[in-house]
Formats: structure tokens, C-alpha cells, sequence
């Protein structure tokens, strides 16, 4: 069983931590690392995917406004629509080669779900998968969004599970461009925020569990 490097790097600015993914992706293509997850948090910032001019027309606020919030915007480089991350907000960076055994990029992001899923059992929440939508939801609301990135089949980018983030800015954007459901976080849902270190530990224990890994 292959090892899992994991890094609790605390609150981290997006941009340096586009920097972190880009640096741990060229080390784990050269095969100088190997397979690592970076658990953090940012500073409030919308996030578009790659289709920018999709994902910039569901910003519903204007570039004034996010000023005055306090908001920054960036391109992120990777699958899905708009997001938004936030202090409270547990964001999960996996840098894995998925290469030979694992090579389906569908089944990468089920995975990621599948994981998240567990987390949230592990917390007494029945959360789900929707027909046709990438994430996990509770009821009618998502919970955890998901947009990757594979270069070489070394993945980047990957989840933002809602701990206990300020849900307010959500209404600022349509989240991952889906206009009938909501979001949600484990705060709202247990009302109580459970300790982020704990839900982190959850992370870790099901992206072992489901990448058949061992943390370290």
C-alpha cells in the first residue's frame, strides 16, 4: 500500500497556493515526491474553471462590489463552474498519479465524492450524489463541490467541503453554475460547528480508506 503525504497547512492565500499545487505537480510527474494531500483554507475568493466566460456570468456581484467585500477573484485552471472559498471552508488539494491502475477521470471525481460521503456518515449526515451534478449534497443542498485538474494524470485543484464557513457570499455567485439548489454546511445541518481539526482527521481516514493509502 502506497503512502499519503498530508499537509494541514492552515488559512492560505489562493494564489500561493496555486504555487504549492504547481510545484507539487511538477515534483510528483519528475517522481521526486510521491502521492500527497494538502488540507487548508483561503481567504474569501471566487474561483472561476476553465471555462471562464461561463463561470464570469455567474458572478452575480460586481468587481466594485468584491472589492468592498474583500473578495478577490481568480482564474483557477480546473473543471467546474464558480465557486467560492472562504475561512470555515475545509479546501482538499490532492496531488496524486492516478497512473497505471487508475486512469478514468470519472471515476477520480466519484471517488473524491465517495470520500466526502463518508466523511459526512461519520458525522450522522446521509449525504449523497445527484443524477447528472458533481458534489455532495444533503437534501436538496450541496455540501462539498469538486473541480480537478490532470495533467499527465497527476491530479490538482479537488474539494471544498463547507465546515462552517459564512454561507453569505454563496449569494453573491451561482454556485458551480446551478441555479435551483442551495448550499449547505455541516454547521447548519448539525447545528454546531464540529472542530476543523476533527473534520480534517475524517478527510484523511476516507482518502485512504477510498485510495487505498496510508497517511503520513
Amino acid at each position: 500500500m502506497n503512502s499519503l503525504e498530508v499537509t494541514r497547512a492552515g488559512l492560505v492565500p489562493y494564489e500561493a497556493a496555486l504555487a504549492l499545487q504547481a510545484d507539487q505537480v511538477t515534483a510528483r510527474k519528475a517522481g521526486t515526491i510521491g502521492d500527497s494531500l494538502l488540507l487548508l483554507q483561503h481567504p474569501p475568493v471566487i474561483t472561476l474553471g476553465v471555462k471562464v466566460r461561463q463561470s464570469r456570468e455567474h458572478v452575480l456581484a460586481t468587481d466594485d462590489v468584491l472589492r468592498a467585500r474583500g473578495i478577490a477573484l481568480y482564474e483557477a485552471g480546473r473543471g467546474g463552474d464558480v465557486t467560492y472559498h472562504g475561512p470555515g471552508q475545509l479546501v482538499g488539494y490532492p496531488i496524486l498519479d492516478l497512473k497505471p491502475d487508475r486512469m478514468d477521470a470519472h471515476r477520480y471525481v466519484r471517488d473524491l465524492e465517495e470520500a466526502l460521503i463518508g466523511v459526512c456518515a461519520d458525522f450522522g449526515l446521509a449525504a449523497t450524489r445527484k443524477p447528472g451534478l458533481t458534489g455532495v449534497w444533503v437534501g436538496e443542498e450541496k455540501v462539498a463541490a469538486i473541480g480537478v485538474r490532470l495533467s499527465r494524470w497527476v491530479t490538482s485543484h479537488g474539494f471544498a467541503l463547507n465546515v462552517a464557513p459564512d454561507l453569505d457570499p454563496f449569494g453573491l455567485i451561482v454556485p458551480c453554475g446551478i441555479t435551483d439548489r442551495g448550499v449547505t454546511s455541516l454547521e447548519r445541518l448539525l447545528g454546531t460547528a464540529p472542530p476543523m481539526d476533527g473534520v480534517e482527521d475524517r478527510v484523511i481516514h476516507h482518502m485512504c480508506r477510498v485510495f487505498d493509502r496510508n497517511p503520513c
